[in-house]
């Protein structure tokens, strides 16, 4: 019996419909998205950069860290995850290495960009896009590198903040006649927008619910509904969780006590329940939990 990928199971899931990705910036974060139902988890680079080495989302992650960082992921949970690869980590020759690593580790599908290093956060002014004929030798060695044809290569295009719907649509179109298996059009920026692109693209599409940037904030159900197969919420777990200890730190500065939050805690048998990890069985080491 031939044992079904994650990359498989991937394309199986957005044949039927659509799919809901949270966003994680670590394996932890993954494994309470599988256990809370989820089919599916995003791997964040943003969250990578910003949880991991304290940075902003500006390509300062190396090909290296990220493979390391969404491996943990990919390994911690059964469900399929996809990973922001940024724009490849170089030109076609580091792309095609971009993607044998990133394979070998375990993901089931990544984006790729056409912006120009170093790169932006997708909802941030001043991007610059590369030339829509490098962008596709990109995806063609992406394609060509892979060793399960099931391995997800999904165009990222970032030409809205800087050209028109039209061109950005054009450009999907071209990195789809490349070999693209999905496009991710980035900071569309009206629900009429959101709307449209899929009458015009014959692939499946990712939509991104980041908060605070150019894009509205539509529901999964609306999404659905226009014909999107993957839609991402790349940073609402991670802020979240900033804020409440952002609070959390606020109040043991001033109280010198944390006792006031146990209830907003999450337990030591809930931690060790996630990660399935038995104390009992490490005491013969004399070891404590």
């Amino acid at each position: 019996m031939i044992r079904q990928t994650k990359a498989l199971r991937l394309r199986e899931l957005i044949a039927k419909g659509a799919v809901m990705m949270p966003g994680v910036p670590n394996a932890s974060m993954a494994r309470q998205v599988e256990r809370l139902g989820f089919d599916a988890v995003y791997i964040s680079g943003a969250g990578m950069a910003n949880a991991t080495a304290g940075v902003p989302d500006i390509g300062l992650l190396t090909l290296t860290e990220v493979v390391q960082l969404a491996g943990y992921v990919a390994r911690a949970v059964k469900i399929p995850a996809i990973v922001d690869a940024d724009t490849g980590f170089g030109g076609s020759e580091n792309v095609g290495r971009t993607i044998h690593e990133l394979e070998a580790a375990g993901l089931a599908g990544c984006h790729i960009e056409d912006q120009e290093f170093p790169k932006r956060c997708g909802h941030l002014a001043g991007k610059s896009l590369i030339d829509i004929d490098e962008m596709t030798e990109r995806i063609k060695a992406a394609v060509a590198a892979r060793r399960d044809p099931d391995f997800m290569i999904i165009a990222r295009t970032d030409a809205r903040a800087v050209e028109d719907f039209d061109r950005t649509v054009g450009r999907a179109q071209r990195y789809i006649e490349a070999g693209a298996d999905a496009i991710f059009p980035e900071a569309l920026q009206s629900v009429e927008e959101f709307r449209d692109f899929p009458k015009k693209i014959d692939v499946p599409l990712l939509a991104n619910m980041t908060e605070f940037g150019k894009s509205p904030l539509l529901s999964f159900t609306d999404l659905a509904g226009f014909g999107y197969r993957m839609v991402i919420f790349p940073q609402s777990a991670f802020r979240v969780s900033m804020k409440a200890s952002q609070e959390l730190l606020r109040a043991l500065k001033e109280s010198g006590t944390q006792k006031e939050w146990l209830d907003q805690m999450q337990t030591r048998q809930e931690l060790y329940k996630l990660l399935d990890y038995n104390p009992s069985a490490e005491r013969w080491l004399g070891l404590s939990d």
